[in-house]
Order: C-alpha cells, then sequence, then structure tokens
C-alpha cells in the first residue's frame, strides 16, 4: 500500500518559489539536496547530520558562518516556511486513504501500471489543509488529479481521464453492449449509494441497492464480475463501496449481504483475486469505526 514519503510529510515546499527546473525534481531529489546543503563537507555522506552543536566544534567560526548563510540561501529556494504548501507535482492524485471515491482513482492507477507516474500526494480526509483549496483545488474534494497544468475531479469522471489520457491494461471493452452495461452501472452508483446510506441510518431497507448487483452479476455470466471474466470500471466504481458496507451493515444492522446473493459473495471474493485493488484495502474494523464516525451511526 502506498504511504506517503516521511520527506513529504515533514517538508513545508512552496511551489510558488521553485523553478521549472526544480519541479522537475523528484521529491527524494529535493531532500537529498537539503541535505547535502546542511551537511559540513569532509564528513561521510552516510552519517546522519550533526547538530548545530558538533558542527560548532569541528568547523572553524568564520568557515561555519560561510557554511551556514550557503545553506540558508539553497534551502531558501526550495523552502517556504510561511506557505506550508507541498511541493506541486506536475502530474499527482490528491487523495485520502480513508476516502472510497478517492479509492476508486486509486485501484484505477493501480490497475494500469501507473505507481511511478502518477504519485499519491495523501491528505487527511477531515481535515484538509488550507493550501489543497487555496493553491489546488476550489472544490476542496478528493480525489483529485493534476496532470499538464489542469486539476480535474468527480472519481468516475478520473477513472475515464485516466483510461483515455494513459497507457496501460484497459478497464473498458471494446464491445458495445458491455460498455453500454458499464453506463448503466455508472448511472445508478448515487443511488445505490445514498440507499445504503439510509438502511445504515434504519430510514431504508438495504436489500434493494444489493439486489440491484446481484441481477447485474448474472447479465454476463461468463465469469465472476460485472462483464463476466473482464475486471472493468464497472467493478472500480463499486468495490469502494461493498468493502465498507459489507461489515458496517453486519455490525450495525446484523445484515449480512451475501446470505441469498450467491453472484454477489462470487464476485466479492474474486475482488481479492485483482491485486490492484488488494492494494488499496483497509482493516474491515478500522473502516466500520471512521464510517460509524463520518456517517454518525449510533448504536
Amino acid at each position: 500500500m502506498d504511504r506517503p514519503p516521511l520527506s513529504l510529510s515533514h517538508t513545508a515546499l512552496s511551489y510558488r518559489n521553485l523553478t521549472h527546473h526544480q519541479l522537475s525534481l523528484s521529491p527524494r531529489s529535493i531532500v537529498a539536496a537539503i541535505e547535502a546543503a546542511t551537511r559540513p563537507s569532509g564528513l561521510p555522506s552516510g552519517l546522519p547530520s550533526p547538530s548545530a552543536e558538533d558542527w560548532s566544534l569541528r568547523t572553524p567560526p568564520r568557515d561555519y558562518k560561510k557554511a551556514v548563510e550557503k545553506a540558508r540561501r539553497k534551502i531558501r529556494a526550495l523552502i517556504s516556511v510561511k506557505q506550508c504548501a507541498p511541493l506541486m507535482l506536475r502530474l499527482a492524485l490528491y487523495t485520502s486513504y480513508i476516502c472510497l471515491y478517492a479509492q476508486r482513482v486509486w485501484i484505477t492507477r493501480n490497475y494500469k501500471g501507473l505507481q511511478d507516474k502518477i504519485k499519491l500526494v495523501p491528505l487527511d480526509f477531515g481535515n484538509r489543509p488550507a493550501w489543497y483549496k487555496e493553491k489546488v483545488y476550489h472544490e476542496n474534494k478528493v480525489p483529485s488529479l493534476e496532470h499538464n497544468n489542469e486539476v480535474k475531479g468527480e472519481s468516475l469522471d478520473l477513472i475515464k481521464y485516466i483510461k483515455s489520457n494513459f497507457e496501460g491494461p484497459s478497464l473498458l471493452p471494446e464491445d458495445p453492449a458491455k460498455r453500454e452495461f458499464v453506463d448503466e452501472l455508472f448511472a445508478y452508483t448515487d443511488k445505490f449509494g445514498s440507499g445504503l446510506l439510509a438502511a445504515v441510518k434504519g430510514d431504508g431497507d438495504a436489500g434493494t441497492p444489493f439486489e440491484y448487483l446481484e441481477t447485474a452479476l448474472r447479465k454476463f455470466n461468463d465469469g465472476p464480475f460485472f462483464l463476466g471474466r473482464e475486471f472493468s470500471q464497472a467493478d472500480v466504481a463499486y468495490a469502494p463501496f461493498v468493502e465498507r458496507f459489507q461489515p458496517l451493515l453486519l455490525e450495525v444492522n446484523n445484515y449480512d449481504i451475501t446470505v441469498g446473493r450467491p453472484n454477489l459473495k462470487a464476485w466479492i471474493e474474486a475482488l481479492d483475486t485483482v491485486k490492484a485493488y488488494k492494494q488499496t484495502k483497509w482493516d474491515p474494523e478500522e473502516l466500520v469505526s471512521s464510517s460509524k464516525k463520518r456517517f454518525q451511526v449510533i448504536l
């Protein structure tokens, strides 16, 4: 599972002050430059940078002052503490690991093998930093994708965008009938989500949305996925919902969504064979705890 690099979590970088060349550097290169700038000459590169006290004991005062000023000049070009904004990558997926909508795009990115090309920028879902709304995406939602100096949002739109603009295995078949069916499934996602939320809060029947999935999974019966043997955009759209609401409904409503639904059960089991999806999964207990707080479910 992707995790934010320590350097991005603890280093405040302002894209406003970066040159075009600096924007092309990787975060690891940026951190290496900072470490090199603050290390006294003559020390082995494998050693940790010494403290200011250690440095002053090993460096003559005049040389020490020069070294400090040199380091400050180098770092000042890369860091703006006041801005506290991260390095703006020219191709980045702003996400939250706990968000089901962001997980859709994360799965898509992984399935197409774009881990090295599209960098993840994880955000705290419940406490997004001010710079994100001000500098990146005015809607202040996740996910969003920065590509070619533009920022786009909405998870289903981003699934389609990545499919159309990047190489890698396809998540959409050429068969017109299957493409039309994917469009139908996409169109139902909002109704599916609102139905599940109502059921968790005791205002609706969870059976209706899951019966829709059970029926949809019968259409192409040569495999466990919505399009049969082919894992597709349709599976990506629904998997994060089911991953969260299956354990949540079981705990809150004592409702097992797979009882009497063999196709749905087989689909859930088949999802675990898809590496791109498994890389994004969370612990069910953590998902239940997070979902209770978000949906304000009281037992």
